[in-house]
């Protein structure tokens, strides 16, 4: 086997580390886009007894989005083990203890029916903010692309741009806003 060859089957074989920014990103239609790089659906070689997913990385899931009023609807249940252990959270409380935890809900239920699920999601790295360890940052060679742009901020676009964007009217200068 020549060099480029067995070099070409090491990086087929390889673990690749992605980074997945999830600022203002729906965290279920994240998931399913997460799932294919750790379960490794993105490479020619997947089989469902292969384990040749990748590693991802998340950042910013303290800033994720949910639609609608999804915050304040959406319940997730946990069950201590122990008789009368049934609870039922909101969203919103789950975020507040923990805002990794959406994320990590999401894709664990989007990988419903891989056996191998728990294990593959010790390959997943959630941070609520966009530190991330020295040791973690080193082996990230990759970025995955966000599903939603996200939009700039009024308060980030520079007074000169604004000053330049065409007005529709201008308001007389003793004009009052009521």
């Amino acid at each position: 086997m020549s060099a480029a060859k067995r070099v070409q089957q090491w990086a087929t074989f390889a673990r690749t580390w992605h980074v997945f920014d999830c600022k203002w990103q729906d965290p279920y239609q994240s998931a399913n886009l997460i799932k294919k790089y750790l379960m490794g659906l993105h490479k020619p070689i997947y089989h469902p007894m292969n384990d040749c997913g990748d590693v991802v990385v998340c950042i910013n899931s303290r800033d994720i989005a949910l639609r609608g009023d999804e915050w304040r609807k959406r319940a997730y249940f946990h069950h201590t083990g122990y008789p009368g252990g049934a609870s039922w959270t909101l969203a919103w409380e789950v975020h507040n203890k923990d805002p990794t935890m959406i994320i990590k809900k999401a894709v664990y239920r989007a990988m419903q029916g891989n056996l191998q699920r728990r294990h593959t999601m010790q390959r997943l790295f959630i941070y609520p903010g966009e530190e991330i360890p020295d040791d973690v940052k080193q082996n990230v060679t990759n970025q995955i692309r966000q599903l939603r742009l996200v939009p700039t901020r009024l308060d980030h676009i520079p007074e000169e741009e604004v000053q330049k964007f065409p007005k529709v009217m201008e308001y007389p200068s003793d004009y009052v806003l009521k």
